[in-house]
């Protein structure tokens, strides 16, 4: 069964600083129908403007991974962390027992765009940590590349859950394969540009799921495609 979640029916809130957009329901923005997807809990498609931000607040539980599209991307936690990520890094943060962070456009005239993700991790009360990585657009055009996950396979950075993240850049027409153990369950969202998915043309910020396929064709429109695929247990 295919669902699709069209960026228009998303939660959206302009503050001024911040234009966001929730595919699940998050903060002021609650719908029933839409609370996540397996453990997929937040995706939150933001654009903060220059010099401004999240300022410091906690977690607890919750994996959190985010990937900038443009623009640059402060970080800050009570781990003693701090870099800042641009197109192309993966930062991944484990709040655990409990983490404090702030994040803010590094940018005093560029705004930053970027995609923020939570997963449900498979165990509560563990210590928290940090992890970045780089996945250059080399890595991703037109293939998936593995860029977190349970198990952390090729060079994927490793979470607290047993999902697979793929990243990939398509070029118009270009094609990637994905195939699901039976059982397990996809969930696509479009983060540039025009995609085609078993058939379903997907636009930026739509979001597809899926829970009874086991093969998926990706391919690129007119302009191309970027593009996160989760594999879900």
């Amino acid at each position: 069964m295919i669902d699709i979640r069209r960026a228009s029916e998303r939660g959206h809130f302009d503050h001024g600083w911040l234009n966001t957009y929730h595919t699940f329901s998050f903060g002021d923005y609650q719908d029933e129908r839409f609370m996540g997807f397996r453990a997929l809990r937040v995706i939150n498609e933001d654009r903060v403007r220059p010099g401004k931000g999240f300022g410091t607040h906690g977690h607890r539980d919750m994996e959190i991974v985010s990937y900038v599209l443009e623009g640059e991307l402060a970080h800050s936690d009570s781990m003693g962390t701090g870099s800042v990520i641009v197109h192309g890094d993966v930062q991944y943060m484990s709040a655990g027992t409990g983490v404090r962070h702030s994040e803010f456009n590094n940018s005093a005239t560029e705004p930053v765009h970027f995609v923020q993700i939570w997963i449900l991790p498979n165990a509560e009360g563990l210590a928290p940590r940090y992890d970045q990585k780089r996945f250059d657009e080399s890595q991703k055009e037109n293939r998936l590349r593995l860029v977190a996950s349970g198990s952390g396979n090729d060079g994927s950075i490793p979470i607290r859950q047993d999902v697979n993240l793929y990243a990939s850049v398509l070029k118009p027409g270009a094609s990637v394969s994905l195939e699901l153990p039976k059982g397990r369950h996809l969930w696509v969202q479009t983060v540039r540009g025009g995609l085609d998915v078993n058939g379903n043309r997907l636009e930026a910020g739509d979001g597809l799921s899926a829970s009874e396929e086991t093969a998926f064709r990706f391919t690129g429109g007119a302009s191309g495609a970027e593009l996160l695929a989760f594999d879900l247990a």
